[in-house]
C-alpha cells in the first residue's frame, strides 16, 4: 500500500510538472489535458484520478506561488513588533523566491502573463484576491507600527502605503517576468530594497 501511495504521488507530481511547463509556455487556453497527458507520459486517466478537470489542475499549479506567499504573510504577521524587519523579510523573500525558485516563478508568470481570466476560474481568482488583500493589509499594519515607533517619517496614509508596497513589488515582478534579460533580479535585489525604504521615508 505504501508503494502504491508513493507511485500515486509521483504521478501527481509528474502531471503537475507537465502542466506547469505547458501552461507557462503555451498559456491556459491552448493547453489541453490531452497535451498535458502526453507531456507527462501517461493517459488522461491518471490526471482525472488526481484532478477534477483542467481548472482544478490549473489551481494546483498556481498554488506553487500562492502557498509560499500565504506562508510568508503568516510569518510576517508574527513579526509585528519589529515592523521594519518584517517588511525587509517580506520583500527579500518575495524577490528571492522569484529569482531562485523555478516552480514559484513559472506559476507567477502563468497567472500574470499566460492566462485569460474567465468565470471558470472563480475559486482561483477568489484565493488570489484574498492573498492580495492580505498582503496589502499586512503592509498597512506594519507601516502603522513603524510610524508609531518613529521609524518612518511620512504624511501619507498607511492604507495608501500598504497599497504602494504591493504595487511596487508587483511592478518589479511583472517587468522582470516580461523581460528577464532586462536586469539581473538577484543583483538588483539590494537596490530594490533600498528604494522601497526611500519611498516610505525610512530614517
Amino acid at each position: 500500500m505504501r508503494r502504491t501511495k508513493e507511485d500515486a504521488e509521483k504521478t501527481r507530481q509528474t502531471v503537475l510538472e507537465a502542466a506547469l511547463k505547458l501552461f507557462s509556455r503555451d498559456g491556459y487556453s491552448l493547453t489541453t489535458l490531452s497535451r498535458i497527458a502526453k507531456e507527462a507520459g501517461c493517459s488522461r486517466g491518471p490526471i482525472y484520478w488526481h484532478f477534477e478537470n483542467k481548472d482544478d489542475l490549473y489551481e494546483a499549479v498556481l498554488s506553487y506561488s500562492q502557498e509560499p506567499l500565504e506562508a510568508l504573510v503568516a510569518e510576517c504577521v508574527e513579526m509585528l513588533d519589529t515592523p521594519v524587519e518584517a517588511m525587509d523579510r517580506f520583500i527579500e523573500q518575495w524577490l528571492w523566491l522569484l529569482a531562485t525558485n523555478r516552480q514559484y516563478r513559472q506559476s507567477f508568470e502563468i497567472l500574470l502573463n499566460k492566462t485569460e481570466l474567465t468565470d471558470a476560474m472563480t475559486r482561483t481568482l477568489k484565493r488570489e484576491r484574498a492573498l492580495t488583500k492580505s498582503i496589502i493589509g499586512l503592509f498597512q499594519t506594519l507601516v502603522e507600527r513603524a510610524i508609531e515607533e518613529r521609524l518612518i517619517t511620512t504624511q501619507e496614509d498607511p492604507k495608501d502605503l500598504g497599497l504602494l508596497s504591493y504595487t511596487y513589488l508587483m511592478g518589479i515582478t511583472q517587468t522582470w517576468l516580461f523581460s528577464p534579460k532586462l536586469f539581473s533580479l538577484k543583483n538588483e535585489m539590494p537596490f530594490f530594497q533600498r528604494q522601497f525604504w526611500a519611498l516610505l521615508g525610512k530614517k
